[in-house]
């Protein structure tokens, strides 16, 4: 499997690159990310490559930088994105501001990614929230405060009907802070109040 491309840029397009190594010209399909970063053609560019090979064809998939190829390979891992659908979601948001929208469970931002509906966006956020490192360069969120067991069992109960994950969070926390007993019953029903 191809790594690695170094080479020189004979064409690029925001999802596009052509590149000449040895005497062959590679078509790369890129993220927007990656096009900014591209010299102008004629330079020497170097890619991160993903090789996604199917049965009527063998797609090169390339990126800037290692982090942005490690969550494109992130995003693939979840059900129902394809290569062509995590190259237009990485086009959608810079790296580090989709990092942080997952991790913050905003999927309003990530539905305004052309092809990305609701469904796909709280199954992004619901399988990559806890795999993704904080977003380099910017300071981690800061820490809230654990859930009990009983929290715990409330947010279940309350994914369990089918809330999203971060407004099921945010109404337990809420119910708490609004000072509603720490036991199962009235936290979960005032939860249940706070998440609709």
């Amino acid at each position: 499997m191809i790594a690695v491309l170094r080479g020189l840029l004979l064409e690029k397009h925001p999802n596009q690159a052509i590149v000449e190594a040895g005497g062959v010209g590679y078509d790369v399909h890129i993220p927007i990310s990656t096009f900014t970063h591209l010299p102008e053609a004629g330079a020497e560019v170097r890619l991160r490559i993903y090789t996604h090979v199917r049965e009527d064809a063998l797609l090169l998939y390339g990126f800037s930088s290692q982090d942005e190829k490690n969550l494109f390979e992130k995003l693939i891992a979840v059900s129902g994105i394809g290569p062509s659908l995590a190259i237009k979601v990485l086009s959608g948001l810079a790296a580090p501001d989709l990092i942080g929208a997952i991790r913050q469970g905003e999927i309003d931002r990530l539905v305004r990614i052309p092809g990305v509906g609701k469904k796909t966006a709280e199954r992004i956020v619901l399988e990559l929230r806890d795999k993704l490192p904080a977003p380099i360069g910017r300071e981690t969120e800061p820490a809230r405060p654990a859930l009990s067991e009983v929290d715990q069992d409330v947010l279940s109960a309350l994914l369990n009907l089918g809330c999203a994950r971060a407004a099921a969070e945010a109404a337990v926390r809420k119910a708490k802070s609004g000072g509603t007993p720490a036991e199962f019953e009235p936290l979960f029903r005032r939860s249940l109040e706070l998440v609709r």
